[in-house]
């Protein structure tokens, strides 16, 4: 027995008749009957691999928009979705016949099959891309899309393995994403469900069959509940529904298969939806359910005052029965319910009529609406497609932070977040302007990985502006945008000088040798094909990271040994950059030239120090200053001389070395503001900031940041210095 048995996989118009009979909205029956006529005119004979007459794909396709709730102008979209695709019938035939938002539809939803590309990668990102301008222009458009995807992952097994794999790859990884953060829980978990049935097919079978097992004696158990709850209800609260919920197969195997657990060990694989008329009637519930069993401590969520990201609302308590079975029990009211079912296809469900209770909040809906528009025309600001789908999968994933502001707003991030990206979210202006930030009133590292719970405060100067490095920091695909953005615009001949001189650099480093004269007529072609104008635009775009230097390198390389041919066969291609990483040690061991060299963190040498190093058991070289405190004074009367061996800097170093500095100065209100813009003016990266207040009115602030070296060091003091009221800063 299949978990989607009841599913029919192939529905005929009759079946989208009776949907829409049954919905209790208005709709332009007529229309849509002649967009069917058309659409069945237009497919003729055409037959999917299965053998089944192509029109019943559409009408399927059809059947899903219209459960969802979507409008006659959707329905119709559906219906005729893969005419201009797959049939001889142009748009401008069914812009003239069904209207001008008809053919928008259609036209978003129509796959690009015809233009080139050099790699599938690219291929799918750019029809991510299509999807995305045509979804921020009309929404309807990727609910149409998740409608035709689902039908079709229902309809795969006739398809060869491959690309079955292949498409339920594509639904992690960007069409499930989206239906989360649309809110469409239906589709979302149809889609992932089915896709693990390909990805991991005895990992499937093996949780649906312990479902099976379960099955009566789950109804039994619920069945309890459900009794229970409504004896302790029915004088109280009124209407109350009470349903039973089996979580997903996807979610199961996540939390059982992946993390190497049983299904027993999950408390929440079934649960108890009870569903009630007001907010109100949801607390007073959640408390007959705490009286009656025994809740399980740090199990209880309440959304409905911190709603998720897609509109998601409701109260999540873990109870134990009296034979200590753990369930879950969600409590919302009927609007919440069907936000939590067709997110933001509600929109229109409602505006139709619905045969349910309560009434929807039509201004929260349309503002959802507008944030997910925004969101995607954030992703759309990446210069390479290739990176729309890695936003997508960030930026619309399911796990979240809530972070809150220091007024008490409450802002939902994808996990793994930074301060950067909460000041982006905030506002642009405060992200632009940001020089640090505190987690419960303590300073912070702008890279600190923000948790739910904290409040972030974001601190800011009117002077200030975005630093490259935050590119590698934050997290979102708006921030980096937006980051991205201002160096596009205002700091256009930095970012070509910065742009040339990466390309300079990296093509020195893989042996390509190119005159000044040479560069222009060698780039002329990737300029051409990147729509950049000159050969100006080009190097801004490097600059200011629009285009990433190691994506394009293998094709330059690539083009290069073709132009000049001087035999580089063996030149590496850059890896993927990874996020900051410490410079190279920089130090010369006298005797060896292949050791492995660690400075030590009791003294962390810089460059200019006079040094020695130890050598350690398994652990290579341990640099220390030559008057660190454990280095002995008179290295022939230690315990092992030998240990200690000659060290010098090498003449020149890598850059970030890690040094801390101990500041002491007077106590005031925007002490450690000022070392922070001090700090961000230099260009130096903050690794930690932390104060403590004396007795004597005074402050100790202890800083850890990135230098090159010792003379940089004394710089960076002497500027600092300069700050009112510090009286001594030394390292240490």
């Amino acid at each position: 027995m299949s978990r989607f048995s009841n599913v029919a996989h192939y529905q005929d118009f009759s079946e989208l008749l009776k949907i829409l009979d049954s919905s209790g909205g208005y709709y332009n029956i007529d229309k849509i009957k002649d967009a069917y006529s058309f659409a069945e005119k237009a497919h003729g004979d055409q037959r999917r691999v299965s053998g089944i007459p192509y029109i019943l794909h559409p009408t399927s396709v059809a059947c899903i928009v219209a459960e969802l709730g979507l409008d006659a102008d959707s329905i119709c979209g559906a219906l005729l979705h893969d005419v201009v695709e797959d049939t001889p019938v142009m748009l401008g035939e069914i812009k003239k016949r069904f209207g001008g938002d008809v053919a928008k539809l259609i036209d978003g939803v129509t796959k690009i099959s015809k233009i080139p590309y050099s790699t599938k990668e690219q291929q799918q990102a750019e029809n991510i891309r299509k999807m995305l301008i045509a979804m921020a222009d009309d929404i309807r458009v990727i609910i149409i899309k998740l409608a035709d995807r689902l039908h079709n992952m229902r309809t795969m097994d006739c398809m060869p393995e491959q690309k079955r794999r292949d498409k339920s790859v594509e639904n992690m990884q960007v069409f499930a994403p989206i239906a989360h953060r649309l809110g469409i829980k239906t589709i979302k978990e149809e889609l992932e469900d089915r896709s693990l049935e390909y990805l991991d097919p005895i990992g499937y079978k093996e949780i649906e069959d312990a479902l099976l097992m379960n099955e009566e004696g789950r109804k039994k158990f619920i069945e309890s509940i459900k009794v229970q709850l409504t004896e302790k209800t029915k004088d109280t609260i009124p209407n109350v529904y009470i349903s039973g919920r089996v979580k997903s197969i996807n979610s199961i195997y996540r939390k059982t298969i992946m993390r190497n657990q049983s299904i027993n060990d999950i408390f929440d694989v079934f649960a108890v939806r009870v569903i009630v008329d007001n907010v109100s009637d949801c607390y007073n519930v959640l408390g007959v359910v705490h009286d009656i069993f025994k809740p399980i401590p740090n199990r209880f969520k309440d959304y409905i005052s911190m709603p998720k990201p897609n509109m998601y609302q409701s109260l999540h308590t873990t109870v134990l029965d009296k034979n200590a079975i753990p369930f879950e029990v969600q409590i919302r009211t009927w609007e919440m319910h069907y936000t939590a079912e067709y997110g933001i296809a509600a929109h229109w469900k409602y505006k139709l009529g619905m045969n349910g209770k309560g009434t929807v909040n039509d201004e929260k809906l349309s503002q959802n609406i507008q944030r997910v528009k925004n969101m995607i025309l954030e992703q759309l600001e990446e210069e390479d497609a290739t990176d729309i789908a890695r936003n997508i999968r960030n930026d619309f994933a399911e796990n979240s932070v809530y972070v809150f502001t220091p007024k008490g707003d409450v802002m939902s991030l994808p996990k793994g977040s930074t301060p950067i990206d909460l000041a982006y979210l905030v506002h642009t202006q405060v992200g632009h302007r940001m020089v640090g930030a505190k987690i419960n009133g303590k300073i912070v590292p702008i890279d600190h990985e923000l948790k739910t719970g904290e409040i972030c405060e974001i601190i800011t100067h009117k002077e200030e502006h975005p630093n490259r490095a935050w590119l590698d920091i934050c997290k979102t695909a708006s921030a980096k945008s937006k980051i991205r953005q201002w160096f596009k615009h205002e700091k256009r001949d930095e970012n070509i000088a910065e742009g040339k001189l990466m390309i300079e650099r990296e093509f020195r480093r893989q042996g390509m040798n190119l005159t000044e004269e040479e560069y222009p007529e060698f780039f002329k072609n990737i300029t051409i094909k990147r729509q950049y104008n000159t050969l100006d635009d080009f190097y801004a775009a490097v600059g200011y990271g629009g285009v990433q230097l190691w994506k394009i390198m293998p094709r330059l390389k690539e083009e290069y040994q073709k132009t000049y041919a001087v035999g580089i066969e063996n030149i590496t291609v850059p890896k993927v950059p990874e996020k900051r990483k410490k410079a190279s040690s920089g130090v010369v061991i006298e005797g060896t030239d292949d050791v492995l060299v660690k400075l030590s963190n009791c003294c962390n040498p810089l460059p200019g120090d006079e040094i020695i190093g130890y050598i350690t058991r398994g652990y290579g070289v341990s640099i220390h200053k030559r008057d660190c405190t454990n280095v002995p004074k008179d290295l022939s009367k230690c315990e092992e001389p030998q240990r200690w061996v000659s060290a010098h800097w090498e003449s020149t170093t890598g850059e970030g070395f890690r040094s801390t500095l101990q500041i002491i100065a007077n106590d005031r209100t925007g002490l450690l503001a000022d070392v922070t813009i001090q700090l961000s003016n230099m260009h130096i990266f903050i690794h930690t900031l932390n104060s403590r207040e004396l007795k004597d009115g005074r402050a100790v602030v202890t800083v850890t940041i990135d230098i090159a070296g010792r003379d940089h060091l004394r710089g960076v003091i002497s500027r600092l210095s300069d700050i009112n009221g510090i009286e001594e800063i030394k390292r240490l």
